[in-house]
């Protein structure tokens, strides 16, 4: 093997004149460093993604830059960025993903000790270039993976967010919005837009809120249901608040909350029922005997109602 002239060079001229045994080596070294994989990835696959970071780290070492954060690195950024990401949603762990990294030091080393010889000043400047090039490219896959997994996260409770605040049609102008749990600012505006989306879909004047499966209701609770009846208003939409179990209405006096003119019942019946009469309907129970003439009553259907008490 012929020898380069500078010791920045011997790691680039390893690299270049030994690349498929450094790609064996690196597997082997693999195969035991940060936990077994295999069951998460084949074997074919680990090599391609070994020769394709070979590929953008050889002329990046080759540069003499030796700070990876720079410009002449940004490929291999890219290709790290890439891989750590595709290694988060397929379930390696973050020692693992770093440790394709981590995992090229000992490939490396045996070379350039054979390479160097007896010259150990070259061997110490190369093995300290390696390891800190090394390190802060494997502690970058660290940090884009974390990055990956925290939007993951993010993007699933979103998605919980908008599964956990479905709005129901009850009936021909009548929505229901049930909610489940704390009421924070976030969850706030997702049960919003979809409320006034389904009212723009709809175009029903009556919304009811249930607050049955809220735990508590506090002022920063009440502020935010507020919010939402009186966007839902600006859309033509009267809201009606159902739920109001007597700790509520206990705790929401203490506060001195003020819900405005806003409706509240004890039960989601209470407040269909009241709908119902604000669109001019009503149900009636259908009895054994023969409705008479003009005076047909349907098994749970509405019929106009006889007065629009509240």
């Amino acid at each position: 093997m012929e020898q380069p002239s500078t010791g920045n060079t011997k790691i680039a001229h390893v690299l270049q004149q030994a690349e498929d045994a450094i790609v064996a080596d690196w597997m082997k070294e693999l195969a035991s460093f940060g936990g077994r994989t295999d069951s998460l990835i084949k074997g074919a696959d680990l090599k391609g993604d070994c020769v394709q970071f070979l590929e953008v780290f050889k002329p990046a070492m080759s540069s003499g830059d030796r700070d990876p954060a720079s410009p002449t690195w940004a490929q291999v950024r890219d290709f790290l960025a890439g891989f750590s990401r595709s290694r988060s949603t397929r379930g390696f762990t973050p020692t693992q993903t770093a440790s394709f990294v981590f995992a090229l030091k000992p490939a490396l080393l045996s070379r350039l000790q054979a390479l160097h010889g007896q010259d150990v000043v070259g061997l110490h400047q190369d093995v300290s270039i390696l390891n800190r090039v090394l390190d802060a490219l494997g502690l970058y896959t660290t940090e884009i993976h974390q990055k990956a997994r925290e939007e993951m996260i993010s993007r699933q409770q979103q998605e919980l967010l908008e599964l956990s605040t479905p709005v129901v049609k009850l009936w021909d102008g009548i929505l229901a919005l049930p909610l489940i749990g704390t009421l924070d600012s976030a969850r706030t505006q997702v049960v919003m837009e979809s409320l006034l989306q389904k009212i723009v879909e709809t175009g029903a004047p009556v919304a009811i809120i249930d607050i049955t499966g809220v735990p508590t209701v506090d002022t920063l609770v009440a502020q935010h249901l507020l919010k939402t009846i009186t966007a839902a208003r600006l859309m033509g939409a009267d809201c009606i608040i159902s739920g109001m179990r007597p700790q509520i209405a206990q705790t929401v006096v203490h506060l001195g909350v003020d819900l405005g003119n806003v409706v509240t019942k004890a039960s989601l019946a209470d407040a269909f029922g009241l709908a119902l009469r604000r669109l001019g309907m009503g149900v009636r129970r259908e009895g054994k005997a023969r409705p008479s003439a003009g005076n047909h009553a349907l098994d749970g259907h509405a019929e106009p109602a006889y007065g629009n008490d509240e």
